[in-house]
């Protein structure tokens, strides 16, 4: 009895921490106090899109063309923060960076599957477009998410770069046990930012073998960079992609040698080139 009322305690103490530890994410206030102290102003806004709340940071002058950077899963704006105060891309773009639907300070928690996290952002995009190009930046989760954005809003956005994108659904590991937790109180105990990342990475399965009927209908510039040692999202889904987007007017690719999963920081400047060639 006595091991089982620890047990049950520890449980109980763990359901709670693990509600607020490892949300990926950083206050407003100390965001701003980031840049403040590199010289730079950040702006912090939240939008209203039906019910739901959109979070998302911005830096650069308003009136150039946007560069939005969309993070994986789980993630937050700030995974970008490096790109959004460097001097030579903020010459080029207004730069935006935005917490998914769930994820953030975007109704953390409350997940959303692909096609919906797509409209809402799409939706948040004409709110914010300043009449000037706009180019999207998707990681890994956030690749998928891009085409589908762009597939959907055709003539919204100049061109699309998919780093380490997710996008094959053959690819994709099988992973039957995380229906388990998300469709059981289990779901509680997975701590912070993981519980709904576990959750969209479930519905992530029929997601992508959805999105196969929208690769056609995607016709801008379409850029995949990827690490070829990537155990995460295996670069094969760079070879799906260029085969699926059909109508696409170009279809660019740089494999990185010994790059992982995570090159938008260990790869910081061969992504750089890539981003400040956008708008030649």
């Amino acid at each position: 009895m006595k091991f089982v009322y620890i047990l049950s305690l520890f449980m109980a103490l763990w359901g709670f921490l693990a509600q607020g530890c490892m949300s990926f994410r950083i206050s407003d206030e100390m965001a701003k106090q980031h840049f403040k102290e590199r010289g730079m102003e950040l702006g912090i806004h939240s939008i209203k899109i039906d019910t739901r709340t959109i979070h998302y940071a911005s830096a650069g002058d308003s009136l150039l063309p946007t560069l939005v950077f969309i993070h994986g899963t789980p993630g937050s704006w700030n995974a970008f923060m490096q790109y959004m105060q460097d001097t030579d891309l903020l010459k080029q773009f207004r730069i935006v960076s935005v917490d998914r639907p769930g994820f953030g300070y975007s109704d953390f928690g409350k997940v959303m599957n692909l096609s919906a996290q797509a409209d809402i952002l799409n939706s948040w995009m004409q709110k914010i477009n300043n009449g000037k190009p706009v180019y999207l930046v998707g990681h890994s989760l956030g690749g998928p998410l891009i085409i589908k954005m762009a597939a959907d809003k055709p003539g919204m956005y100049k061109s699309l770069v998919v780093i380490s994108g997710s996008i094959d659904p053959d690819e994709e590991k099988a992973e039957k046990w995380r229906v388990i937790f998300f469709k059981s109180p289990l779901n509680y105990f997975l701590p912070g930012a993981f519980r709904p990342s576990n959750q969209e990475l479930w519905y992530l399965k029929q997601d992508l073998r959805d999105l196969k009927a929208d690769y056609s209908k995607v016709n801008i510039p379409v850029y995949f960079i990827h690490g070829d040692n990537d155990t995460w999202v295996p670069p094969g889904n760079v070879a799906f992609g260029k085969k699926m987007l059909v109508n696409a007017a170009e279809v660019g690719e740089l494999m990185l040698s010994k790059g992982s999963h995570f090159i938008p920081w260990t790869h910081y400047n061969e992504i750089k080139d890539v981003l400040l060639r956008l708008s030649d």
